[in-house]
């Protein structure tokens, strides 16, 4: 199963190279948010379904200092694990995300993040 996973990081700035998902900006930058989301899923109630996030696409943010963040995350249906639930999940992430501020060297716009189950 997948969920997508939206937000907007403040201090990245968006240029013409995120958008190109061969650039080496493209690949490093989404090589440290995919490590980042693995580190936060494998902390909350879905951890023991979780498989990883691949990053879709880097965007540009209402302000142009900020880059809008589109990732695929997929999980296991398992009978045995918890029911997905994405407030649950939403609620988990703004905790240990300070309040939606932070994820690990970026700052986070506490009005970007959007998890569709």
């Amino acid at each position: 199963e997948q969920f997508t996973v939206n937000f907007t990081v403040t201090n990245l700035q968006y240029s013409g190279h995120l958008r190109n998902p061969y650039s080496a900006r493209f690949s490093a930058t989404a090589r440290v948010l995919t490590a980042l989301l693995d580190q936060l899923f494998k902390t909350t109630s879905i951890h023991s379904v979780y498989t990883g996030c691949r990053m879709m696409a880097f965007r540009p943010a209402q302000k142009i200092e900020d880059t809008g963040v589109d990732a695929v995350c997929t999980y296991k249906t398992d009978s045995a694990a918890s029911q997905f639930d994405r407030v649950i999940l939403y609620h988990e992430v703004s905790n240990k995300t300070n309040g939606i501020t932070n994820l690990g060297i970026y700052s986070l716009d506490q009005e970007s993040l959007y998890i569709n189950g």
